[in-house]
């Protein structure tokens, strides 16, 4: 992987893991373009870099992170069915990983559901609301196993944890906030126990050019994923889903596409 690459795949990354895309779909076609998908640092390089998207939003809502107790039970709560049916069900979701089609097929459904709901999403984007007030622990624990479908690739973490909490009566912007926010023990959980993985399969230690490439991505997606949670509240309150609707269709589309024409030959989803 060149140092190009790597910058480029730490900007999907920091664009696409906040927003109700699925980061995945998005590092499954990036990855393959430049086709280094198949390299095994590639697998510790996209799982890595999520520390840059997690401290993100640590940064931007330092304040919510250092207000009280009540906020962590808050995330606890909503990350506990994640956590346990991320155990049970390991194999399971690990299959699934490895067919792009369920990526692609999830990326298609979910955007249609954007569509058709978007005027019922409509309703509430006027709302003022805060996570503070609204997002009660009976409703963190539902947002949780709004999680636990994300679980499927090509679902989006960041768009069913928003679905769920517009369905328990949220404003969008209530709703992505929280998202963000259950990100940070979701992905860090995520993220060291596929590190602790890689290095148990005893794949090899980093050498210097990788950990300078570490270090650069996890920046980089600091940055963006910065500049997107900021844009993409604003894009939430005034324009809806419809929009990142039809883009999971088409990115869904493309990679069918690109799995018919056989580009994912050899390559197992499941590193992303």
């Amino acid at each position: 992987m060149t140092l190009l690459q790597a910058i480029l795949l730490a900007i999907i990354e920091g664009l696409t893991e906040f927003l109700p895309v699925s980061s995945t779909g998005h590092m499954i076609i990036g990855s393959s373009a430049m086709g280094i998908a198949a390299h095994p640092f590639v697998k510790v390089f996209t799982v890595a870099i999520q520390f840059g998207a997690i401290l993100s939003v640590v940064v931007l809502y330092w304040k919510r992170f250092f207000q009280n107790i009540h906020f962590y039970i808050k995330l606890l709560i909503a990350f506990l069915p994640a956590a346990v049916f991320g155990l049970l069900l390991k194999k399971q979701i690990d299959a699934l990983l490895e067919n792009i089609v369920v990526v692609a097929v999830a990326l298609i459904i979910g955007g249609v559901i954007f569509i058709l709901l978007d005027d019922f999403f409509a309703r509430r984007r006027q709302l003022e609301t805060s996570v503070d007030q609204d997002v009660t622990l009976p409703r963190a624990f539902r947002i949780g196993f709004f999680q636990v479908i994300s679980m499927v690739p090509g679902v989006s973490r960041s768009a069913a944890t928003i679905f769920g909490g517009l369905a328990q009566g949220l404003s969008p912007a209530t709703a992505a906030e929280f998202s963000f926010f259950l990100a940070v023990p979701t992905m860090f959980a995520a993220t060291c126990k596929s590190l602790y993985d890689f290095l148990k399969e005893g794949t090899g230690e980093l050498n210097n050019q990788e950990m300078m490439l570490l270090g650069v991505g996890n920046l980089v997606a600091f940055l963006v994923a910065m500049a997107a949670i900021r844009y993409f509240i604003r894009f939430l309150t005034n324009h809806g889903f419809k929009w990142f609707g039809w883009y999971r269709i088409i990115v869904g589309i493309i990679l069918l596409i690109l799995w018919k024409m056989g580009h994912f030959d050899g390559v197992n989803v499941g590193d992303f």
